[in-house]
């Protein structure tokens, strides 16, 4: 079972940053990664809709022999209480909260996200169970998936409207800023340049290696114990003339081999 790949899927790019992450902290692993590029975005879909296609990207992954499936995802992780499964199945939330509430000093979180993340409320339940004391804002920024997946992240345009959606934001005094969308930590940069150096920023999909440690830990979780690199997968449900190409950008220096086009529903 050690050997067996663990799946990662995102409605497009944005599960790179999951990807990557993991990869760097687990070299050894086998993974497969699926963009629903036929469907992207999830963040505008309804609760219904998004949790159909969370049940279809699981259940293709589980056909490729995976051990454990993170859900790279902040949209489909909102609805994954909705699905049962016999394997691991990692949602971007759960960690991404847990990191928020050690990161705070004056517990005024802000969340930036979909509109489906934001209106879930996920993170803001969870933070409210971890402190009730803490102040949470939340903002959906549903322009900013479309601009990354359009490679537009080093632009002025992208650069205006990330100022106008963090604004509301900075004038209540977070000091710590969820990037409740796991393409958001492509635009970190950007980000960075208008919140400033001292509000900490939590990539919620850096987190899940975290939590996959320790159950590798607990033996939850087989490791792979090959001590050989781990292969990588690629596979998208869409032809994209640009996915390519900015997925070897957010991957680099890691390659990115040849995508395959698969059918999940």
């Amino acid at each position: 079972m050690s050997e067996r790949p663990i799946g990662v899927f995102d409605s497009g790019l944005g599960g790179l940053t999951v990807l990557k992450a993991l990869r760097e902290n687990f070299p050894h692993e086998n993974f497969i990664y699926l963009g629903d590029t036929a469907r992207i975005p999830y963040g505008t879909k309804s609760p219904r809709t998004i949790s159909k296609y969370l049940e279809q990207n699981v259940n293709f992954l589980k056909t490729k022999n995976v051990k454990a499936v993170v859900v790279a995802c902040n949209s489909a992780s909102s609805v994954v209480h909705a699905i049962t499964s016999d394997i691991p199945i990692y949602n971007v939330i759960e960690p991404g909260a847990r990191a928020a509430a050690r990161a705070t000093q004056n517990n005024l979180i802000g969340i930036i996200a979909t509109r489906a993340t934001v209106a879930g409320r996920n993170y803001v339940t969870r933070l409210e169970e971890i402190n009730p004391e803490f102040k949470i804002y939340q903002q959906a920024c549903p322009l900013l998936v479309p601009l990354v997946e359009e490679g537009w992240d080093d632009d002025p345009i992208t650069n205006l409207i990330i100022y106008r959606y963090l604004s509301p934001l900075m004038a209540v005094k977070i000091d710590t800023l969820i990037m409740g969308c796991t393409h958001y930590p492509i635009l970190k940069e950007a980000i960075r340049k208008v919140v400033g150096p001292n509000v900490e920023l939590i990539d919620s999909g850096a987190s899940v290696s975290e939590k996959i440690e320790s159950d590798f830990q607990k033996n939850i979780l087989a490791p792979n114990h090959s001590g050989l690199t781990g292969d990588i997968s690629f596979m998208i449900t869409d032809t994209s003339e640009s996915f390519q190409a900015q997925a070897q950008r957010i991957m680099a220096p890691m390659p990115v081999k040849k995508l395959e086009l698969v059918d999940v529903f």
